[in-house]
């Protein structure tokens, strides 16, 4: 890459609007122009025409159904970059809610929730660390399944499937736990069958995520995790 290439990439971030775009789309869905435009507080043109700085760049990708264009991150790459500047960008100390309703949010959000595809906060920490725990996975020489992790996915009946380049399994630094969760082939798959095997649901319009008693019940006799560590 030419100094040129990295400075235009950096200059598609420099923006406070296409910046809180980038961070809703984290929570893996496809989003309307519309609905990013009223998140950001921006005109409809407004975001269009940045929507089609961020398309021409290659961090998002689009389909028009009907009369709706919907954009989401072009692929996983894009968004462990957000994830990393948005981890990196936080303060030390970051100010203190504006509302209730912000802090019920922002607790929600650091009980657990989505980075994209695979699961973070203190819910992607804790399954993370059971897993270690157990053998199924690997830290010590980075993120790496163990043969009997691999056997667990089967057990679980969680497809792993490879497309690309993308690792089978990968270490995100967590944004509010300043630890690794998974990340990866794994991550994705695992955070995708705990969605729809109703272990988690979404809350709020945010990423947060909220383990359903059956997914406490899942998450013990797979993992061995107690549901306290859940709530």
């Amino acid at each position: 890459m030419a100094a040129s290439d990295l400075a235009a990439l950096a200059a598609l971030f420099a923006d406070e609007s296409r910046a809180a775009f980038l961070l809703a789309l984290l929570d893996g869905r496809a989003w309307t122009a519309g609905e990013l435009a009223r998140h950001a507080g921006v005109a409809p043109s407004t975001a269009s025409e940045h929507l089609g700085k961020l398309v021409a760049g290659g961090v998002l990708t689009e389909e028009r159904q009907g009369r709706h264009r919907y954009v989401r991150l072009a692929d996983p790459g894009v968004a462990h970059l957000v994830e990393d500047l948005a981890t990196r960008s936080e303060p030390a100390t970051p100010a203190p809610p504006h509302s209730l309703r912000a802090a019920s949010a922002g607790r929600a959000m650091a009980r657990g929730r989505t980075c994209y595809d695979h699961l973070a906060g203190r819910l992607g920490i804790t399954v993370t660390a059971a897993m270690t725990e157990r053998g199924l996975l690997r830290q010590d020489t980075g993120f790496a399944l163990t043969d009997r992790g691999l056997e667990w996915f089967a057990e679980q009946g969680v497809l792993l499937v490879r497309k690309g380049r993308r690792p089978l399994a990968r270490g995100c630094l967590d944004r509010t736990e300043r630890l690794p969760h998974l990340a990866g082939v794994a991550g994705a798959a695992l955070c995708r069958h705990a969605l729809d095997s109703g272990w988690c649901v979404r809350i709020g319009s945010e990423r947060a995520v909220k383990v359903t008693p059956r997914g406490e019940t899942a998450l013990r006799g797979a993992l061995g995790i107690a549901p306290a560590a859940l709530r």
